[in-house]
Formats: structure tokens, C-alpha cells, sequence
């Protein structure tokens, strides 16, 4: 990674935290979410391992499933409600050229679930992005055509 890249990427990072402390903090985490907090992220690896897998509830099931048999730490009772969460937050996204740079930049400071919802025209997901630009995200100018093309056609407005 170059140094303007980790520049950026540090640049990100800061704003989340800024944003996280000016608000207070996050509301109270979800069952699911203190589950994965609990279980996989402090027990085994970062949060950034999930928030970059986009994956259908079957395969966070099968996931969760060898976690476990590796040693996770997840009661019967809690897997479903993990996987639910899973699957929610951190769940499938189309494929096309704009999928890697989604599951490497916005997810930085967004969920997927967000993303989902968060239907835009073409001109606002321009707009949201520039916005994102300003706050410190690590977008290149040959990224952001890429990445403005694939949230417009899976997730605007028709």
C-alpha cells in the first residue's frame, strides 16, 4: 500500500471515529451483534475479516458451523441469531466491477445492510459519494466512476 493510500485509508478511519464519538457512540448493539462482537471478533480476528465477505445466510451458516467446530465460542440457542445478523449486515451483494471497491472502502464505515437500503438516483449516489470523498474516504478518481456506476444500478431508484 502506498503511503497516500494509507493516508487515506488512516484519514477514513479517523472520521469514523470523530462521527462515533460526536454522536455519543452507537446505540445499544443488537443480540447478533454482541454475539459476533463476543464470539469471533474479540475471540478470534479483526471485524474487518466479516464486514468484506458478502455472504448469503447459507454460507454464513456453513461458516458459523466451522467456526465453531474450530472453537468458536457460540451456543446453539445464538446461531441462528448470529447468522441472522450476519446475513443482514454483512450479506450478498451483486457481483460487478464495483463490488470489490464496496467491500474494501464503504465498508469501512458502513454495513452492507446500509448500503441495501440505502436506495439513491444516480445523481445522489454521485452526491453521497462526493460527500464521502470530503469525510476522508479512500476513493480514487479512477474508482469513483466504478463505484458510482455499480451502487446506481444496484441500488438506485428507477
Amino acid at each position: 500500500m502506498t503511503g497516500r493510500a494509507v493516508f487515506l485509508a488512516s484519514s477514513a478511519l479517523a472520521t469514523c471515529a470523530l462521527v462515533f464519538a460526536a454522536t455519543g457512540g452507537a446505540q445499544e448493539a443488537e443480540p447478533g451483534e454482541r454475539i459476533m462482537n463476543a464470539s469471533c471478533v474479540d475471540a478470534c480476528h479483526s471485524v474487518r475479516v466479516i464486514q468484506t465477505q458478502a455472504m448469503t445466510p447459507e454460507a454464513w451458516g456453513k461458516t458459523v458451523a466451522t467456526m465453531t467446530e474450530m472453537g468458536a465460542k457460540v451456543s446453539k440457542e445464538d446461531v441462528p441469531v448470529l447468522v441472522q445478523y450476519l446475513a443482514q449486515h454483512h450479506g450478498p451483494v451483486p457481483e460487478g466491477a464495483g463490488k470489490q471497491i464496496l467491500l474494501n472502502i464503504c465498508t469501512m464505515c458502513h454495513d452492507l445492510g446500509r448500503i441495501r437500503l440505502g436506495r439513491r438516483s444516480t445523481e445522489e449516489w454521485e452526491e453521497t459519494l462526493v460527500s464521502m470523498l470530503n469525510e476522508g474516504a479512500p476513493l480514487s478518481e479512477e474508482q469513483f466512476p466504478v463505484i458510482h456506476a455499480y451502487l446506481s444500478k444496484n441500488f438506485g431508484i428507477e
